[in-house]
């Protein structure tokens, strides 16, 4: 399938479409549009990167029923960063069929939002805390929502989020069409999927290796002492587009950030305690160009898409091999070929092998040998 146009969408969406400049659908959109359009309900496996928001998008704005007010569908997912991305991508998509798409999420004041939903949306995407909030209150009445979209699922179980999930579940009709999106799906997602999906469809794309994007991944091991001079190096030595450097805590990333800030180098720093106005400067800085390089917690690891990453370093190790798996994702997307770094010292090596058993292959290991820098 070589066009959108066959999958008989309104002129609207085509439109919209078109004006985004997107002409050939993914392999994740060719599998999961049909279905949904239909009105199934849908599991869909896919790597980040791979179009996943345009495929429950396309078929949450064709289902939009103008005859009916109040909110028609609800995207929830894990971060603020990436509910202003699907926010965003719904926004243009429905625009020429003036659908209204609101944001809900933590960071932001709630009368805002408040006020937002009074005015009158056709769909809310935001985070499961200050969506059931607003449940709570009243604002957000869930009587018309007919399409439920849970993305990054299991990232939102992960973190927590599962009991409000719950809870905002038990408050939607019980006739709905639900599509459950997601990179990896352990296997407590099925187990969720059975409480609140009807026959769904299973869909799987890019999940073998064969599939993966072209991205080269190696471990580079050295002295402890030399950790931030080998982050210079590589820095200094990267490709062409955008540096991603993960480090493990918020404190630990803000110091990076200073760090490397007096030294020169074009860096913004992305963690939990910004402003949600911070760190919205701090992605569209990063998108652009303006800033090339961006530290970050786990936080950017899931679901955030910006094609430019050519280089993604893990300064510090995360907590786990799948976390390792989605900070990785953040480079070769769509197709682009990307290059990814893990810093090793003496002390990461066991758990880096643990890493690699969860994971099922080794990743190639490099040796780095540096005189240090003057500062």
């Amino acid at each position: 399938m070589n066009s959108f146009k066959s999958f008989n969408l309104y002129s609207n969406t085509l439109r919209a479409l078109d004006g985004m400049g997107i002409a050939i659908p993914t392999p994740i959109q060719v599998q999961a549009i049909p279905p949904l359009l239909q009105g199934r309900d849908v599991i869909a496996q896919a790597r980040t990167g791979s179009g996943k928001t345009l495929a429950f998008g396309i078929p949450l704005v064709e289902a939009i029923d103008f005859n009916c007010t109040g909110v028609q569908a609800l995207v929830l997912t894990p971060t603020r960063e990436l509910a202003t991305q699907i926010g965003e991508v719904l926004t243009r998509l429905g625009q020429t069929a003036r659908i209204e798409t609101g944001l809900v999420f933590g960071g932001r004041s709630v009368a805002s939002q408040e006020k937002l939903l009074k005015a009158g949306v056709d769909i809310v995407v935001g985070a499961p805390g200050r969506v059931l909030d607003l449940i709570n209150r009243g604002v957000l009445k869930t009587d018309a929502i007919r399409f439920l979209v849970l993305d990054e699922a299991d990232e939102m179980l992960d973190r927590g989020f599962a009991p409000d999930v719950e809870r905002i579940l038990t408050r939607l009709p019980k006739k709905r069409q639900t599509a459950l999106f997601s990179a990896t799906v352990p296997a407590w997602v099925p187990q969720m999927a059975r409480r609140h999906l009807i026959d769904p469809v299973q869909v799987q794309v890019d999940t073998r290796p064969i599939d993966r994007p072209a991205i080269e991944h190696v471990a580079l091991t050295v002295p402890e002492s030399q950790r931030f001079d080998a982050l210079r190096h590589l820095l200094d030595t990267r490709p062409g587009g955008s540096a991603l450097v993960f480090g493990r805590t918020k404190h630990g990333v803000k110091k990076l950030g200073r760090r490397l800030a007096d030294l020169g180098y074009p860096v913004a720093a992305l963690q939990g305690n910004l402003s949600q106005n911070a760190r919205d400067r701090v992605m569209a800085d990063f998108r652009t160009g303006k800033t090339q390089i961006m530290l970050a917690t786990n936080v950017a690891a899931r679901g955030l898409d910006v094609d430019s990453v050519a280089l993604v370093v893990n300064y510090e190790l995360p907590e786990s091999a799948e976390l390792l798996t989605h900070r990785i994702g953040r480079t070769g997307r769509m197709g682009r070929e990307g290059r990814a770094v893990t810093v090793l010292t003496e002390s990461d090596i066991e758990r880096f092998r643990q890493f690699e058993k969860q994971l099922g292959f080794s990743i190639p290991r490099s040796k780095l040998q540096l005189t240090p820098k003057v500062a």
